[in-house]
Protein backbone atom coordinates (compact mmCIF):
# COMPACT_ATOMS: atom_id res chain seq x y z
CA UNK A 1 0.00 0.00 0.00
CA UNK A 2 1.17 3.52 -0.74
CA UNK A 3 2.00 5.77 2.22
CA UNK A 4 2.29 9.53 2.34
CA UNK A 5 3.34 11.81 5.16
CA UNK A 6 0.52 13.83 6.64
CA UNK A 7 0.53 16.37 9.42
CA UNK A 8 -2.13 16.20 12.13
CA UNK A 9 -1.46 19.33 14.14
CA UNK A 10 -5.10 19.68 15.24
CA UNK A 11 -4.98 16.51 17.30
CA UNK A 12 -1.57 17.13 18.77
CA UNK A 13 0.37 14.75 16.56
CA UNK A 14 3.23 15.44 14.22
CA UNK A 15 4.07 13.73 10.97
CA UNK A 16 2.81 10.20 10.66
CA UNK A 17 2.01 7.76 7.90
CA UNK A 18 -1.54 7.52 6.67
CA UNK A 19 -2.99 4.79 4.50
CA UNK A 20 -5.33 5.51 1.64
CA UNK A 21 -7.65 8.50 1.46
CA UNK A 22 -9.57 8.17 4.73
CA UNK A 23 -9.54 11.36 6.71
CA UNK A 24 -9.34 13.75 3.80
CA UNK A 25 -6.79 14.91 1.26
CA UNK A 26 -3.12 14.12 1.60
CA UNK A 27 0.02 15.82 0.38
CA UNK A 28 2.23 13.76 -1.91
CA UNK A 29 5.94 14.31 -2.18
CA UNK A 30 5.92 13.90 -5.97
CA UNK A 31 3.19 15.20 -8.23
CA UNK A 32 1.92 13.16 -11.14
CA UNK A 33 4.73 12.36 -13.60
CA UNK A 34 7.49 13.67 -11.36
CA UNK A 35 8.88 10.30 -10.24
CA UNK A 36 9.60 9.67 -13.92
CA UNK A 37 11.51 12.95 -14.25
CA UNK A 38 13.30 12.47 -10.93
CA UNK A 39 14.53 9.03 -11.98
CA UNK A 40 15.74 10.36 -15.32
CA UNK A 41 17.58 13.11 -13.47
CA UNK A 42 19.22 10.62 -11.10
CA UNK A 43 20.30 8.47 -14.04
CA UNK A 44 21.87 11.50 -15.66
CA UNK A 45 24.09 11.76 -12.58
CA UNK A 46 25.01 8.08 -12.63
CA UNK A 47 23.55 4.73 -13.74
CA UNK A 48 22.02 2.58 -11.02
CA UNK A 49 19.90 -0.42 -10.17
CA UNK A 50 16.37 -0.10 -8.78
CA UNK A 51 17.12 -0.21 -5.07
CA UNK A 52 20.05 2.16 -5.54
CA UNK A 53 17.71 4.65 -7.23
CA UNK A 54 15.16 4.26 -4.41
CA UNK A 55 17.92 5.05 -1.90
CA UNK A 56 19.01 8.11 -3.89
CA UNK A 57 15.42 9.39 -4.01
CA UNK A 58 15.24 9.00 -0.25
CA UNK A 59 18.56 10.81 0.24
CA UNK A 60 17.55 13.71 -2.02
CA UNK A 61 14.38 14.18 0.08
CA UNK A 62 16.21 14.11 3.39
CA UNK A 63 14.59 10.80 4.22
CA UNK A 64 11.03 12.11 3.98
CA UNK A 65 10.21 10.20 0.80
CA UNK A 66 10.77 6.47 0.76
CA UNK A 67 10.10 5.10 -2.70
CA UNK A 68 8.62 1.64 -2.89
CA UNK A 69 9.49 -1.01 -5.48
CA UNK A 70 5.84 -0.81 -6.57
CA UNK A 71 6.40 2.83 -7.53
CA UNK A 72 9.92 2.76 -8.97
CA UNK A 73 10.03 -0.44 -11.02
CA UNK A 74 6.92 0.29 -13.12
CA UNK A 75 8.30 3.76 -13.89
CA UNK A 76 11.67 2.27 -14.87
CA UNK A 77 9.85 -0.20 -17.12
CA UNK A 78 7.94 2.70 -18.70
CA UNK A 79 11.20 4.59 -19.27
CA UNK A 80 12.69 1.51 -20.94
CA UNK A 81 9.58 1.07 -23.11
CA UNK A 82 9.89 4.72 -24.18
CA UNK A 83 13.56 4.20 -25.09
CA UNK A 84 14.73 6.70 -22.47
CA UNK A 85 16.76 4.15 -20.51
CA UNK A 86 18.48 0.88 -21.35
CA UNK A 87 19.23 -1.99 -19.03
CA UNK A 88 22.62 -3.64 -18.69
CA UNK A 89 23.19 -6.73 -16.57
CA UNK A 90 26.05 -5.98 -14.16
CA UNK A 91 27.04 -8.28 -11.27
CA UNK A 92 23.68 -10.03 -11.50
CA UNK A 93 21.69 -6.81 -11.26
CA UNK A 94 19.76 -4.80 -13.81
CA UNK A 95 21.53 -1.46 -14.03
CA UNK A 96 19.64 1.37 -15.71
CA UNK A 97 21.51 3.71 -18.04
CA UNK A 98 20.23 6.89 -19.64
CA UNK A 99 19.98 6.83 -23.44
CA UNK A 100 20.45 9.80 -25.76
CA UNK A 101 16.66 10.07 -25.97
CA UNK A 102 16.61 10.18 -22.15
CA UNK A 103 19.11 13.03 -22.15
CA UNK A 104 16.93 14.92 -24.63
CA UNK A 105 13.90 14.35 -22.38
CA UNK A 106 15.83 15.89 -19.49
CA UNK A 107 16.61 18.94 -21.60
CA UNK A 108 12.94 19.35 -22.51
CA UNK A 109 11.88 19.13 -18.83
CA UNK A 110 14.86 20.88 -17.25
CA UNK A 111 12.78 23.51 -15.43
CA UNK A 112 10.40 20.88 -14.06
CA UNK A 113 13.32 18.79 -12.80
CA UNK A 114 14.92 21.83 -11.19
CA UNK A 115 11.61 22.57 -9.47
CA UNK A 116 11.36 18.99 -8.15
CA UNK A 117 14.80 19.10 -6.54
CA UNK A 118 14.28 22.61 -5.21
CA UNK A 119 11.10 21.42 -3.48
CA UNK A 120 12.90 18.27 -2.27
CA UNK A 121 15.60 20.46 -0.73
CA UNK A 122 12.91 22.34 1.19
CA UNK A 123 11.46 19.08 2.47
CA UNK A 124 14.97 17.95 3.37
CA UNK A 125 15.44 21.07 5.51
CA UNK A 126 12.23 20.29 7.39
CA UNK A 127 13.04 16.60 7.66
CA UNK A 128 16.31 17.28 9.43
CA UNK A 129 14.33 18.91 12.24
CA UNK A 130 11.48 16.43 12.50
CA UNK A 131 12.88 13.25 13.98
CA UNK A 132 11.44 11.30 16.90
CA UNK A 133 13.43 13.45 19.36
CA UNK A 134 11.24 16.45 18.44
CA UNK A 135 7.91 14.63 18.72
CA UNK A 136 7.16 16.20 22.09
CA UNK A 137 6.73 19.66 20.57
CA UNK A 138 4.87 18.90 17.32
CA UNK A 139 1.44 19.31 18.88
CA UNK A 140 2.36 22.56 20.63
CA UNK A 141 3.93 23.96 17.49
CA UNK A 142 0.91 23.01 15.40
CA UNK A 143 -1.56 24.55 17.84
CA UNK A 144 0.51 27.75 18.02
CA UNK A 145 0.64 28.01 14.23
CA UNK A 146 -3.08 27.40 13.92
CA UNK A 147 -4.07 30.02 16.48
CA UNK A 148 -1.62 32.57 15.00
CA UNK A 149 -3.01 32.12 11.49
CA UNK A 150 -6.60 32.32 12.71
CA UNK A 151 -5.90 35.47 14.70
CA UNK A 152 -4.13 37.09 11.75
CA UNK A 153 -7.01 36.21 9.41
CA UNK A 154 -9.49 37.98 11.71
CA UNK A 155 -7.38 40.98 12.67
CA UNK A 156 -6.59 44.44 11.45
CA UNK A 157 -3.07 45.59 10.64
CA UNK A 158 -2.34 46.64 14.23
CA UNK A 159 -3.18 43.20 15.61
CA UNK A 160 -1.25 41.50 12.81
CA UNK A 161 1.83 43.45 13.91
CA UNK A 162 1.25 42.36 17.53
CA UNK A 163 0.94 38.72 16.44
CA UNK A 164 4.19 38.98 14.48
CA UNK A 165 5.91 40.56 17.51
CA UNK A 166 4.73 37.74 19.80
CA UNK A 167 5.94 35.08 17.36
CA UNK A 168 9.27 36.85 16.87
CA UNK A 169 9.80 37.05 20.66
CA UNK A 170 9.02 33.34 21.00
CA UNK A 171 11.42 32.47 18.17
CA UNK A 172 14.23 34.55 19.72
CA UNK A 173 13.66 33.00 23.14
CA UNK A 174 13.81 29.47 21.69
CA UNK A 175 16.91 30.29 19.61
CA UNK A 176 18.60 31.49 22.79
CA UNK A 177 18.18 28.06 24.43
Amino acid sequence: MDFDWVFDWDIGMGPRKRRGRRGGPRRRFFRQGEVRLALLSLLEDEPGHGYELMKRLEERSGGLYKASPGTVYPVLQQLEDEGLVRIAEEAGKKVYHLTQEGREEILVHGEDIESIWKRAHGWKDWGASMGPETAEIWGSWGRLSKVAFRAAAKSDFENTDRIRDILDRARKEIEAL
